[in-house]
């Protein structure tokens, strides 16, 4: 008897405690996706506005100016003013680079002055002259006008307003 209510034990504790739950059956309801924010889809539209206005006024501007501008990637306008050493290798991806930038607004008036090392791709300068400094060769002279969304954003920093259109006067040395 000693056996059968070993057995019988076994078999009540497997059957009670195997741990298996019996499969949900999916609800019929279809998933939505989840409802667009109205404050944010407003700012979005609204920073697509300011970014066009900004191009425009720059295209614009550019078309006033004595030196004949190109446009470059970031919708940024530049000129090249001293070709800088072209025996010398363009700057390449992760490359350490000084670079000297006069920024300004679109009035004239100085809103910073910098020298600083940079390293090329990182994002360590704004949009528009990280995107098209591998272009230029050491020692170049650039005039750049750029729009805020690829100068300094909507953050802006201590000296340069947010949604600011700045000119930029760069060397890299």
């Amino acid at each position: 008897m000693k056996g059968g209510k070993f057995i019988l034990c076994c078999l009540i504790v497997l059957a009670a405690g195997c741990g298996h739950k019996a499969p949900q059956i999916p609800s019929q309801r279809k998933s939505r996706p989840p409802e667009p924010d109205s404050t944010q889809m407003a700012l979005m539209q609204l920073n697509m506005e300011l970014a066009k206005a900004a191009d425009e006024e720059l295209a614009t501007l550019v078309q006033t100016q004595e030196e004949t501008y190109a446009l470059y990637t970031g919708n940024a306008w530049a000129t090249i003013i001293e070709r800088g050493d072209i025996d010398r290798p363009m700057p390449i991806m992760g490359e350490e680079c000084i670079v000297h930038m006069k920024i300004y607004n679109l009035a004239g008036q100085l809103l910073e002055d910098s020298e600083a090392t940079y390293c090329v791709g990182k994002l360590e300068l704004p949009a528009a002259i990280d995107a098209n400094i591998r272009e230029w060769h050491h020692g170049a002279q650039i005039k750049m006008f750029a729009p805020w969304y690829t100068a300094y954003g909507i953050k802006g920093t201590e000296t340069i307003p947010p949604y600011e259109n700045v000119m930029i006067e760069l060397e890299l040395r």
